[in-house]
């Protein structure tokens, strides 16, 4: 994975429990190129690796932005980022990736939930730059949890951003059902935001019709996965023929890892891909949300550190 140092060149509280920083190159040289929807892994104190999206502009090569929330829930990455880095600290970063990209269409409809916003305001940035036509509906609980009011307020886009909030009056809700009411072959939605959000979104344009290639989204957490059910699995490399058992209670990823096998791991919840494995033999039982439908159906790969097993027993290519 190729990576480079960056420095943190501002940092500032954007909303209630959200912090934005600012990054820029140590030698002041011009960062990688990116394009809107793209995040970057960032190296955290106490050697965590966590994915953040990027949310400047992609014209934009003399810095990176990114927008942190701190999760109650957190293991680690957002309370590292929180508290413990500050203005002039030094860190590693991935070079920019993309797994939810713009698809050109005549209109883009931007769905955002909280800290969804991130990639969201980074497409309202390039399709307003591209003079493309699109709307973003930006849904938070209050006024004061909401990031980056003050920068889309003063963009050139304001008037294409609705908002909505949990703690305002009924009328200013969202309302899925009017606002996806119809499916529109020109128009193709963005959504990202908590699980729950996401389900919501998608679920109601699957049931007014939407065509799933039009409905593109990005999960900032695992969805939910029922786990009742779960059964052992043997796993064997290919390399040396070992052949390990995977209980109901723990992942490929935790086996492994107790017995000297490394696999590079980041997220740990099926979302950066970090941990992509190719599978020689067995059917994988997906657990991820970063493979497409097509790629799970080629039962070829797999991600050890959520997903399990369909056959009694996998091959991988490790």
């Amino acid at each position: 994975m190729t990576t480079l140092q960056v420095k943190v060149a501002a940092r500032r509280e954007e909303a209630d429990g959200i912090v934005g920083l600012e990054l820029v190159s140590v030698d002041g040289a011009p960062l990688p190129g990116f394009t809107a929807g793209a995040h970057i892994d960032v190296h955290l104190p106490g050697g965590l690796l966590r994915q953040y999206s990027l949310c400047n502009a992609p014209h934009e090569q003399h810095r990176y932005q990114i927008g942190v929330l701190r999760d109650a829930n957190s293991r680690g990455g957002s309370v590292a980022v929180h508290e413990a880095l500050k203005v002039g600290d030094l860190l590693t970063i991935g070079v920019p990736r993309n797994q939810f990209a713009l698809v050109p269409a005549q209109h883009s409809l931007l769905l955002a939930g909280g800290i969804g916003v991130t990639p969201i305001l980074c497409m309202a940035e390039a399709l307003a730059a591209s003079g493309a036509s699109f709307e973003m509906h930006y849904c938070a609980r209050s006024p004061a949890r909401q990031a980056f009011r003050e920068r889309i307020a003063g963009s050139g886009f304001a008037e294409r951003v609705v908002h909505h909030y949990d703690d305002g009056d009924a009328a200013q809700k969202l309302d899925l059902d009017a606002l996806l009411s119809k499916a529109d072959v020109a128009t193709h939605l963005y959504v990202c935001g908590p699980a729950g959000f996401i389900a919501h979104v998608v679920e109601t344009a699957r049931a007014r019709g939407w065509p799933e290639s039009q409905v593109h989204f990005e999960y900032f957490g695992a969805a939910p996965v029922q786990a009742d059910g779960n059964g052992p699995f043997d796993v064997k490399l290919a390399s040396s023929g070992q052949v390990y058992t995977i209980p109901p209670d723990r992942t490929v990823i935790q086996v492994l890892c107790e017995h000297g096998v490394d696999v590079p791991v980041s997220c740990e919840q099926g979302i950066c891909g970090t941990c992509l494995t190719r599978v020689l033999e067995g059917e994988p039982d997906h657990r991820d949300q970063y493979l497409t439908d097509e790629e799970r159906a080629a039962n070829d790969q797999f991600t050890p550190c959520c997903s399990r097993a369909r056959s009694a027993l996998l091959v991988l290519d490790l």
